[in-house]
């Protein structure tokens, strides 16, 4: 009985010494094979566990390696990008930065870490919210002379902590492109508006008889010729007066104007365009509504809006002007019955330089509505449009009273 008992303490002993060793780490331990079956049941079972768990280290150490070569992909990927890219907490300290950044910053590695994201950014007002913040300019201490604008993303993480992943792009290089084109574009037009000036004169002259009489046909020619003057002095105007808008905003000049006089003159100016394309302009009238605004920026709006309502129209029927109240505001709507807008298209038709004329073998830039756009939001309203194909198209001026 003693031998018995010293055989299964033995045995215990190193299945406790196994246990202990595949406790540790070890998988490599096995219990040797005992010829009693009672035990050989046992040490069977505990060799295949081994075995098992052995296997399952591997795979597990082979996913780990997959996990490391795809996390080292994707921070290289990363850190490659031409943005910078910050995480921070919603007291603004960062938590994690990449090379581009901490460059731009001015510090090395990890020392960035655990400093607030203002230390480095400047922001242009006091008031950051993180939850929406898009395309923002931020002046970065360390790197003055080139700009940078700066946008955030909420992180979803099930840990009811709030990070933000803000993306730094440096824009040095577009904005130095866009002003050299805008001030190529707005040299040329100044450039390009004297000489036209100058033969709109020359045809005046002609018209007028002061170089002598001039027949039937040659009138009717020299007309035609002052109609596309006019109309290019317009388009060159119109790239003019939006840059300078940018440059330096619009002033205006407001003052108390009657609406029914006010668009009736608009209308007698709009109307040999009109009739060229075998149109009439139309006033609805109704109560003479008094509205403060400037006179000559609101009469180049209805104008645009009357002259688009002429070229894309492709009915006879009468292009109208209409006045009315809603609360708090006036309105003045331009309406006609031509080819209409297509829906996917309402959106972007005030965008800058996006244009429809040229579907329809027309002149334009694309800047009237974007600067007409300008002009009514410089006055506190807005300009909406409704459109059905080949039904009716409104746009409507909101001003407020």
């Amino acid at each position: 009985m003693n031998r018995r008992w010293s055989k299964i303490n033995d045995y215990l002993g190193t299945v406790t010494n196994t246990v202990n060793s595949i406790r540790y780490g070890d998988l490599t331990t096995k219990i040797e094979k005992l010829e009693h079956p009672t035990y050989q049941n046992v040490t069977d079972s505990i060799n295949r566990m081994v075995e098992t768990l052995n296997d399952r280290e591997k795979m597990i150490i082979e996913y780990q390696g997959e996990l490391m070569r795809q996390n080292k992909l994707l921070e290289s990927v990363i850190n490659s990008l031409s943005d910078g890219i910050l995480i921070i907490n919603e007291q603004m300290v960062i938590l994690r930065a990449t090379p581009k950044v901490t460059d731009w910053f001015g510090v090395k590695g990890t020392t960035i870490l655990g400093k607030e994201i203002t230390e480095f950014i400047q922001f242009e007002d006091d008031s950051i919210n993180l939850n929406r913040m898009n395309a923002k300019d931020v002046f970065i201490k360390h790197t003055p002379t080139r700009n940078f604008i700066v946008s955030s993303i909420k992180l979803t993480i099930d840990d009811n902590k709030k990070r933000y992943i803000l993306i730094i792009k440096d824009v040095t290089n577009e904005r130095e492109i866009e002003t050299l084109k805008e001030d190529f574009v707005a040299t040329l037009t100044h450039d390009l508006k004297v000489p036209i000036v100058a033969e709109s004169n020359i045809l005046d002259f002609l018209l007028q008889g002061k170089f002598g009489e001039i027949n039937q046909k040659q009138e009717v020619a020299l007309k035609n010729m002052q109609i596309s003057n006019k109309e290019l002095l317009n388009l060159v105007q119109i790239v003019l007066e939006t840059y300078k808008i940018k440059d330096s905003g619009i002033k205006l000049r407001k003052e108390n104007i009657m609406l029914n006089g006010f668009l009736e003159r608009i209308i007698e100016e709009t109307t040999p365009f009109a009739q060229e394309a075998g149109l009439k302009v139309k006033l609805a009238k109704g109560r003479n509504i008094k509205v403060t605004a400037d006179a000559m920026q609101l009469g180049r709006v209805i104008k645009n809006l009357i002259n688009n309502a002429i070229y894309h129209s492709n009915t006879k029927k009468d292009i109208v002007i209409k006045v009315g109240e809603i609360p708090g505001f006036i309105t003045i709507s331009v309406i006609d019955y031509g080819q209409g807008i297509p829906q996917k298209e309402i959106g972007l038709i005030f965008n800058k330089y996006y244009s429809a004329s040229k579907k329809f073998r027309k002149i334009g830039t694309g800047l009237g509505l974007y600067l007409s756009q300008q002009i009514i939001l410089a006055h506190g309203g807005e300009i909406t449009v409704t459109s059905e194909e080949n039904v009716e198209t409104e746009f409507c001026i909101k001003l407020p009273l």
